[in-house]
């Protein structure tokens, strides 16, 4: 870890009034995190991880060393870190507007969100993930993006944030398999969740998840329609082919180009599609959402498509549940991974 990176732990002490309840921002599975003031005036967040967070040494370490290699403005900033004995501090560049969960999902802020609003973040949110995966010296594979995981800041930015999970590819390199499954039930792509396969294409599919989320306001678990219950993106699938749009976009949505609309709908169901091959890469999303002269394929039947309560030919959605649920279970939490709004840490500013 590079030493101009290091904080002294009196300092941050300092800064948070000795981590006093009343500078103190949120509390998860990872401990506390605290906002705070150097000495420049400069505002802080200190993410101060627990004895026994879920988030351990390992995950910290890699957050550290990702972070401190990439800078883009649609990133969350590092600034530091700190280890003095049994403590492990994160320090970040304060975001004052919280995370995007917290407006979107909120029945009195989401109001809050016009189109314009909702159009930057998407666009933020691409760039930061072309970035990642094409522009940096990097190619980084985030592994749980979701909305509590984009920090707002003073303007409505997006800022993609918590890198604890994320790893690193060689440039040249596709796609992995991994032992451990780790994200977010709701967001994770079916060959990651299923065959523990991740790839660039698997942080497409989140992406797709999170714009559909965003133009309808819903989380992408079992939602009521009528007397059944549906996963959001089949819905919006449905919805699509049956040519009743309007039933997708949230009603706070009052203004912006109809076009426009549609189109994102349309490019995050080209996200989220069940065959990995079938998502676009994100240079290619950002440039559907750039140019409308672009022609949009048509999208396939999504990942866990359900109609009427019934499984269709798809991958399983009870077969997922189960391994995601199992993963949970072997990491000793009291909590199981079965809502979106639930994962191995949670987001900072609060």
């Amino acid at each position: 870890m590079a030493k101009s990176l290091q904080f002294d732990f009196e300092t941050i002490r300092a800064a948070t009034d000795n981590f006093s309840d009343s500078k103190k921002l949120g509390q998860g599975g990872f401990g506390a995190l605290y906002m705070g003031q150097l000495y420049n005036g400069q505002e802080i967040a200190v993410k101060r991880l627990s004895q026994n967070s879920s988030q351990g040494e390992v995950e910290f370490k890699n957050e550290v060393m990702l972070l401190a290699r990439l800078e883009h403005r649609n990133l969350v900033r590092l600034l530091g870190f700190c280890l003095e004995g049994v403590e492990r501090l994160l320090i970040y560049k304060f975001v004052p507007n919280s995370s995007l969960d917290q407006f979107i999902f909120n029945p009195l802020k989401h109001v809050n969100l016009d189109w314009d609003k909702r159009h930057k973040i998407i666009m933020g949110v691409a760039r930061g993930l072309l970035y990642l995966h094409e522009e940096s010296r990097l190619r980084i594979i985030h592994r749980d993006l979701k909305a509590s995981n984009i920090l707002l800041d003073s303007n409505m930015n997006p800022k993609i944030a918590d890198f604890g999970m994320a790893r690193l590819f060689e440039l040249d390199q596709t796609q992995a398999e991994t032992n451990r499954i780790v994200g977010t039930y709701g967001y994770m792509a079916p060959e990651y969740a299923m065959h523990k396969n991740f790839s660039i294409k698997s942080n497409v599919f989140s992406f797709g998840v999170l714009v559909l989320e965003i133009m309808s306001g819903q989380k992408n678990n079992l939602i009521h329609v009528g007397d059944n219950r549906e996963v959001l993106t089949s819905y919006v699938w449905k919805c699509w082919r049956e040519g009743t749009i309007s039933n997708i976009i949230d009603p706070s949505i009052t203004s912006g180009s109809s076009i426009e609309i549609t189109r994102c709908i349309h490019i995050g169901q080209l996200c989220v599609q069940e065959d990995m091959a079938n998502r676009p890469m994100m240079a290619s999303v950002l440039l559907m959402l750039n140019s409308h002269s672009v022609t949009l394929q048509v999208p396939s039947q999504p990942a866990f498509f359900i109609r009427r309560g019934v499984e269709s030919n798809v991958s399983s959605m009870q077969d997922y549940n189960s391994r995601v649920l199992k993963v949970d279970k072997s990491r000793g939490r009291s909590n199981n991974l079965s809502k979106n709004e639930v994962s191995m840490t949670e987001p900072y500013p609060r």
